[in-house]
């Protein structure tokens, strides 16, 4: 067991190890490292919760009879981490993943709330679509879900969708990932109306003229290795443009999957200028580079494509410097015939909600590249701001949203284990340090290891 149970019932038998809390509905989370960037909270603390809440967070909080208690010295006690990029693929390629499996992922993985991108079979365009998510995700998904609707009719990128009414639906923001809005007055109207609606733009930039019939980064190993390039230019000038929409709108604009060096100095600019402007890197992004591909694994394919290490290098520094804002997994599930292929021909996307804690810690908190409240932010707060969400943070009243990971914690990656119903992960087989072991959403344990 990684996390400890201590028996605090008046009699053994009144305990039950199955139920999120004590006979009187409360939990005590004791003797763990509480970690809230939100706060500024980083010390050894005891966190209570009762009736789905936060009670109280305090030092050597008393244990009472009937209170379900875990012993988590030497864990992270942090807010439930936010996802706030995950495809789930329902409806229309449940075979792939579906809302109550990705939420059971993103549950293993730790994360509390996920948003979900609109690309869909059909799409999430319409105020119907988005209350289908939400009612099949209060129906099946442990972890809370939260929609992103398209910005075009049909992912298009002809017309714009209803985004007042997709708001009024419940939609968090607004987004044809996965596609570039090439007309700009149609990307125009789409930022003044999401102004308007008060939800941001969540952009993926590429330029796909460009890019075209391209399967990795253009460089040295798509020469050496016979495959078509995207160069990273097709990234930096979609990137360019959507910032000078957004100065031109006074909109919120979100650049999704950053992965090239031109694109964080340019998205560093525009905060300096003042610009709404956010950004998030995807953990492949961060730890891995375009020599990756040279086994001609599809694993390693994705879209935009895994870069230059200058590129690499680039990313990371956007994050710790904050140029970067958010960690996201950009969880892209497929099923095997799509990805047991040659190379050209296999989809682009790796999944990520099961690997992200793990990457994060080893590869940039263990190796000191961020700090470990810089990652919990990253993973935390700065998603939860993006997207307007009551998320992230931790305290007293609030929703009892609330992760455990084991930063000590060794372990192989082995897709046959995933709770996704897709195992198309660039990571297969790496050991790793830090996971997950406790995810808690209104109270209730939805995953414990």
């Amino acid at each position: 067991m990684s996390v400890r149970e201590k028996n605090s019932a008046k009699n053994p038998s009144e305990a039950s190890s199955n139920s999120a809390c004590g006979e009187d509905g409360k939990l005590l989370l004791r003797n763990g490292r509480v970690v809230d960037p939100s706060s500024g909270l980083d010390a050894g603390m005891d966190v209570l919760i009762s009736a789905g809440k936060i009670e109280l967070i305090g030092e050597r909080i008393e244990v009472e009879a009937g209170m379900r208690v875990l012993e988590l010295e030497g864990k992270l006690v942090v807010p439930g981490l936010v996802d706030m990029h995950v495809h789930l693929r329902e409806p229309g390629r449940e075979d792939e993943e579906t809302i109550g499996s990705g939420g059971a992922a993103a549950a293993r993985g730790g994360f509390t709330s996920i948003a979900c991108m609109a690309n869909t079979q059909p799409p999430i365009d319409t105020s119907g679509m988005v209350r289908y998510v939400l009612e099949a995700a209060a129906r099946t998904s442990p972890v809370k879900v939260f929609p992103v609707a398209a910005a075009t009719a049909g992912l298009r990128g002809e017309q714009m969708a209803e985004i007042v009414d997709l708001r009024d639906a419940g939609a968090v923001a607004v987004s044809d990932d996965g596609n570039f809005i090439g007309n700009s007055e149609v990307a125009r109207r789409v930022m003044e109306y999401a102004r308007m609606a008060g939800v941001p733009v969540i952009s993926h930039c590429e330029d796909t003229y460009l890019g075209k019939g391209g399967v990795m980064n253009e460089g040295y190993w798509s020469t050496t290795l016979g495959l078509k390039g995207i160069p990273s230019a097709s990234e930096a000038i979609a990137v360019a443009r959507e910032i000078a929409l957004a100065e031109l709108t006074h909109s919120r604009v979100h650049i999704a999957h950053v992965s090239t060096k031109g694109s964080i100095d340019l998205i560093r600019m525009a905060k300096k200028r003042g610009l709404s402007v956010t950004a998030e890197a995807t953990p492949h992004h961060l730890v891995l580079s375009d020599k990756a591909v040279s086994g001609y694994d599809t694993c390693t394919k994705m879209n935009p494509p895994l870069r230059s290490d200058e590129d690499r290098e680039a990313v990371v520094e956007g994050l710790r410097d904050g140029t970067i804002d958010v960690i996201a997994s950009d969880h892209a599930p497929h099923c095997e015939e799509e990805k047991d292929v040659e190379f050209d021909e296999a989809a682009f996307g790796v999944i990520g909600l099961e690997t992200t804690v793990g990457v994060v810690m080893t590869f940039l908190v263990n190796k000191g590249v961020l700090s470990l409240p810089q990652a919990i932010a990253a993973l935390t707060g700065a998603p939860s701001s993006v997207l307007g969400i009551n998320a992230g943070k931790m305290a007293s009243g609030l929703s009892a949203d609330i992760t455990v990971i084991d930063p000590q914690l060794e372990w192989t990656v082995d897709p046959s284990s995933f709770v996704s119903r897709s195992r198309n992960t660039p990571f297969k087989g790496w050991t790793l340090r830090g996971k997950a072991i406790l995810t808690i959403v209104d109270g209730k344990i939805v995953y414990q290891a």
